[in-house]
């Protein structure tokens, strides 16, 4: 009878130690499957929605500073070199505006002293056109062997009158230097905008890397489950993708 009892006692503890391992290992699986997937700290890598940057923005920041777009790419080192070459072409727009309105103040003063020339009204043709003439008997009596009497000017209000040929050649010399320097701020117009363009393609192709970059990374899978055969063991699954 005391074996029978001892028997009994061990039986149903060990039936007890079963059952509470059966309610852990449940209670385990029930706090897994309520946590939330979507956390950051257990996310799959492959949701970089985040991290992601946008190619239309790169082209916009590189439109507006070359080398910007370079830069929210994450990739400055490239950019800094649209970055300098964006600062030579302003300063020589700068110089060139600068330089070409100074030649054109010092010709205009040299017409009025050498030539008497009357500033009032006179258009950028005028000046170039006394630069060939000496006088304005000889420009009009030109335009009238041409019978273009509308390209003459007025004896009253137009009139100039050179001292000497030396004088037209100095004074073509600074109108020339002004008009040239005029002529090349265009040009550093016309390279700005290219080095924005080019800019802009590199800033998108430079995104386009970085996003598939981040496609492109290890991406990982946890499962867990039970088996009810062995309630006591726990199986863990792990999957890496490339």
């Amino acid at each position: 009878m005391k074996k029978i009892i001892i028997l009994l006692v061990i039986s149903f503890g060990y039936f007890f130690a079963q059952t509470e391992n059966v309610k852990s290992l449940l209670e385990l699986k029930s706090e897994i499957k309520a946590i939330d997937v979507n956390k950051p700290e257990i996310q799959n890598p492959n949701d970089v929605s985040d991290g992601k940057k946008s190619g239309f923005l790169a082209v916009v920041y590189s439109l507006i500073l070359p080398g910007m777009g370079e830069l929210y790419a994450g990739n400055y080192n490239r950019g800094q070199y649209f970055t300098i070459a964006e600062g030579v072409f302003w300063c020589t727009y700068a110089g060139l505006k600068i330089y070409g309105n100074w030649q054109r103040d010092n010709y205009k003063s040299y017409a009025v002293t050498n030539a008497g020339v009357n500033e009032a009204g006179k258009s950028a043709k005028y000046y170039a056109d006394i630069s060939d003439y000496m006088n304005i008997e000889d420009w009009n009596n030109q335009r009238s062997l041409e019978r273009d009497f509308n390209e003459m000017y007025s004896q009253s209000t137009d009139s100039w009158q050179w001292g000497s040929r030396s004088q037209i050649v100095q004074y073509r010399s600074m109108w020339e230097s002004s008009e040239h320097a005029f002529n090349n701020v265009r040009f550093a117009v016309g390279a700005m905008i290219l080095n924005r363009i080019i800019s802009a393609i590199d800033a998108a192709l430079l995104v386009r890397s970085h996003n598939k970059s981040l496609t492109q990374q290890t991406s990982w899978n946890v499962s867990f489950g039970s088996n009810v055969n062995q309630p006591e063991n726990l199986q863990v699954n792990f999957q890496l993708g490339f």
